[in-house]
């Protein structure tokens, strides 16, 4: 398991957002929030961040657009959607905000680049996933991008986080992988270089004077073999008595 950091940003000036790529270096992840229809253009068209959190609660000025919110998704940025206001809040107003923001803002992304999250202070808050699926489905968004929200996207998000961090330019990712073997032949060769500056030969480079290997158990006979080696013997043993008889005594 491997747990991240996070450095929410709330976007108030246009212009005092200047330490967003020193806080980078710091998190895994940089959200920024804006209060107004001027950051929030900001956030989605020049800002360096990895998530745009909107509170949703509140009521927006203007409608969400489709090219503004489209240029942060093409960016790699992803709209964070929290759910735990609408559930715990005494405010019916606050309620009511937060479900016509929500639908408006899947109907404006046209249900890509969302991401869920409960926002929440207690455990209260806090909601199954396919509770989730079905609170979006009832905002507008189908089940298999609401699944999305909730895997395929904050992966995504995260991987390309760390990518703009550690790789370059986002796109090659350096990584170790040990160092290369040498080949055999490169090591033979620098093995027989070493022997003829020393002037002594490599033990195997020669196989003169080397005994050939013996085995103390014959090979074993063939009966027709045998049966030659009997016939020579008897025949050898008939000539010698032959010989004793026509040998006369002196």
């Amino acid at each position: 398991m491997r747990i991240l950091t996070r450095c929410n940003i709330y976007l108030t000036d246009a212009a005092s957002n200047f330490r967003i790529p020193q806080l980078q270096q710091l998190y895994d992840l940089v959200a920024a929030r804006p209060t107004d229809e001027r950051t929030l253009q900001q956030a989605c068209q020049s800002l360096d961040v990895d998530i745009i959190s909107l509170d949703l609660s509140r009521r927006f000025e203007k409608h969400f657009k489709f090219p503004m919110l489209g240029m942060a998704i093409s960016r790699g940025i992803k709209i964070e959607l929290c759910y735990s206001q609408g559930l715990l809040s005494s405010d019916p107003l606050a309620k009511r905000n937060l479900i016509s923001n929500a639908t408006q803002l899947i109907r404006a992304t046209r249900g890509r680049g969302l991401i869920f999250s409960s926002e929440a202070k207690s455990v209260l808050g806090m909601r199954a996933p396919s509770d989730v699926i079905n609170l979006a489905s009832v905002w507008g968004l189908g089940t298999e991008k609401g699944k999305d929200g909730l895997t395929k996207e904050p992966r995504s998000l995260v991987e390309y986080a760390r990518l703009k961090r550690q790789s370059y330019k986002g796109v090659v990712d350096i990584v170790y992988g040990g160092e290369k073997p040498k080949p055999a032949a490169k090591a033979s060769q620098e093995g027989q270089e070493m022997a003829t500056k020393t002037g002594k030969k490599r033990p195997g480079d020669s196989l003169v004077g080397t005994p050939a290997l013996q085995s103390d158990k014959e090979a074993p006979v063939s009966k027709t073999q045998q049966k030659k080696n009997k016939k020579a013997k008897m025949d050898a043993a008939a000539k010698e008595s032959l010989a004793e008889r026509i040998t006369v005594p002196s």
